[in-house]
């Protein structure tokens, strides 16, 4: 419970000069619901250790009065603003502390957009180990290309949109379902707050080792979701996935069963795959996407079931919804194309998304030799949990560079991934494997074996220091040295 919750707050409109300030305001969920927020006439200001662009700027555009470092003197005067917390901020944050010892009304950024955004909305939930953040970019776009402009957060840009977040004036909100916990002082996950009309889980297997000790507890949080769907909602379904099957036991909302097995209620037919994209059966019609491989339509398919439930038609969707949808930024995205060296950049870091990564990579460059780039940057595959699974996942590959355990010091050594045990492991499978410890040492043994034709793809859910930019820099300069 939320103690003395102000009743403007529950009515989710704005008061006169009432103040939001976010702690933590340049995570990118933060910065879009802070700009949403403000343009729905609250005053939204917030605190951040790393103020810079273009998150800054589109804050600053917006009106958002940003401050860098963390003071208490940041905070508002007004001792009734809201102070919305992120996930990021720890005890011992000095601006955190002051909001504790002054009893400040404060609430997590799930919390506040359940309250204010939320209460009176569809809420489509999209959640799952992998592809939440293309299955919920596909349903917002299906609701837009049919003309319902959508409110959506997500967590990733989506190419139709080119921002995470937007408050539409339809009444359909898509959410991308994170089970992550919530904040420093709620360890639920995020998407038990968000009231959800209707779910989708993708799939669930054990990830976020930080969080959850074990796959049963990641399973119990699903249960809690799905236990959270009125009666009047519906939740779809992996139908291939048993852990996905095992926690809508049970739900009061109806059930839906989407995939490629026997006991779909609605099933998925896959026609064929070409270098531009795939083309499956669903619901009596032929869809096509411009995406390749079957990760792409398992997505997409679980889009259209939950758009065509919240009133979209099948033409719209085929027509000018799925033709024109542009993909999401780190998904598959090509980042380089010199001397004939296409470097490729993906958010893979758990070994099914790698290994269902390299499948699609294989269809749409048929013919070329594939290399993978694997940062161990998560909480969970800098841990040895992933130790036998990462070589299976990653011989899909004709080349392997691994990188050492980001942060590595945090971890006792029984406990780290051991890089080089999985390259160990990839030349006993045959392949073509090496341990460079960073970046720079990554690309300049990569940059003596690349031949023209060659793709790289590099998997890491954070910036892997510039490695792109240094991969494509040390190929221009092959390039011209081969031209002299």
């Amino acid at each position: 419970m939320i103690p003395s919750t102000p009743s403007w707050l529950l009515g989710g409109t704005p008061a006169s000069r009432t103040r939001l300030h976010f702690l933590g305001i340049c995570g990118t969920a933060m910065g879009a619901v802070a700009a949403m927020l403000q343009e729905e006439g609250w005053q939204v200001g917030g605190s951040d250790e790393s103020v810079y662009p273009p998150l800054s700027t589109f804050l600053a555009s917006r009106g958002v009065s940003l401050h860098e470092g963390y003071r208490p003197e940041n905070l508002p005067e007004d001792p009734e603003a809201i102070i919305v917390v992120g996930n990021a901020i720890k005890r011992g944050n000095p601006e955190l502390e002051a909001v504790l010892e002054e009893k400040r009304f404060y609430l997590s950024l799930p919390e506040a957009l359940k309250f204010l955004f939320l209460r009176k909305a569809r809420n489509f939930v999209v959640a799952g180990t992998h592809g939440k953040t293309t299955t919920a970019s596909f349903l917002a776009w299906l609701f837009a290309a049919a003309g319902k402009d959508p409110s959506f957060l997500i967590g990733g840009l989506p190419g139709n949109f080119g921002a995470g977040g937007h408050k539409g004036r339809g009444d359909v909100w898509v959410l991308e379902g994170d089970e992550y916990d919530t904040a420093f002082f709620d360890k639920r996950s995020k998407f038990l707050h968000y009231l959800p009309e209707v779910v989708l889980i993708n799939n669930i297997e054990f990830d976020h080792a930080d969080v959850f000790p074990d796959l049963a507890a990641i399973q119990l949080s699903f249960r809690r979701l799905i236990h959270l769907v009125p009666r009047t909602g519906r939740v779809f379904v992996n139908a291939d996935d048993p852990n996905s099957l095992a926690v809508c036991e049970g739900s009061l909302a109806p059930v839906t069963r989407v995939g490629f097995g026997e006991n779909a209620e609605i099933p998925i037919h896959i026609l064929r795959y070409t270098k531009e994209g795939s083309e499956f059966e669903m619901l009596g019609r032929l869809l096509r996407i411009p995406l390749v491989g079957e990760l792409y339509v398992r997505d997409a398919a679980m889009a259209v079931a939950a758009a065509v439930h919240g009133g979209v038609s099948l033409d719209s969707i085929a027509e000018d919804g799925l033709p024109r949808f542009r993909g999401v930024r780190r998904r598959g995205e090509i980042r380089a194309e010199v001397g004939g060296v296409t470097v490729i950049d993906d958010f893979g870091h758990h070994p099914t998304a790698i290994r269902e990564t390299l499948r699609s990579l294989r269809l749409r460059f048929p013919e070329r030799r594939l290399w993978a780039i694997f940062e161990p940057r998560s909480n969970t595959t800098r841990r040895a949990i992933f130790q036998q699974a990462l070589p299976d996942a990653l011989q899909g590959a004709d080349g392997i560079f691994l990188a050492d355990v980001a942060r590595k010091d945090q971890l006792p050594a029984l406990d780290r991934l051991d890089p080089r045990k999985v390259i160990e492991d990839l030349r006993q499978k045959g392949k073509l494997a090496f341990f460079e410890p960073d970046a720079s040492a990554i690309t300049d043994h990569i940059r003596t074996l690349v031949r023209s034709g060659d793709v790289l793809v590099v998997f890491s859910n954070g910036g892997f220091d510039g490695i792109h930019e240094k991969l494509t820099a040390a190929l221009q300069q092959g390039c011209l040295q081969m031209t002299q």
